[in-house]
């Protein structure tokens, strides 16, 4: 089951306050955060899902989760050959235009 950003889970109705980030946390960054989070996802690990998203705050966590997607669909179209909008579509199974 692939899951929502945190914004996006309170976007949807929730409700609930956005959680600071935890105290003494330091040395996590944004990229950290959304890599643990996107591999965590990938692996459907909620407990380190439910870790990253307290390092940082829900847009540094969307931020650095676009930067990740960005960067892999980049790294993806050069080493097929392909446009990043060719392997962005392949990978979200959605048909080309």
């Amino acid at each position: 089951m692939r899951r929502l950003l945190p914004s996006a889970r309170r976007a949807s109705g929730s409700g609930d306050a956005p959680r600071p980030a935890r105290p003494g946390r330091q040395g996590r960054n944004l990229f950290e955060a959304a890599a643990v989070y996107v591999a965590a996802c990938a692996e459907d690990d909620q407990d380190r899902i439910d870790e990253a998203v307290t390092w940082v705050s829900p847009g540094q966590l969307t931020f650095g989760i676009n930067e990740l997607a960005c960067r892999a669909v980049l790294t993806l179209a050069r080493e097929r050959g392909e446009t990043p909008e060719s392997v962005a579509r392949s990978l979200l199974g959605v048909k080309e235009r």
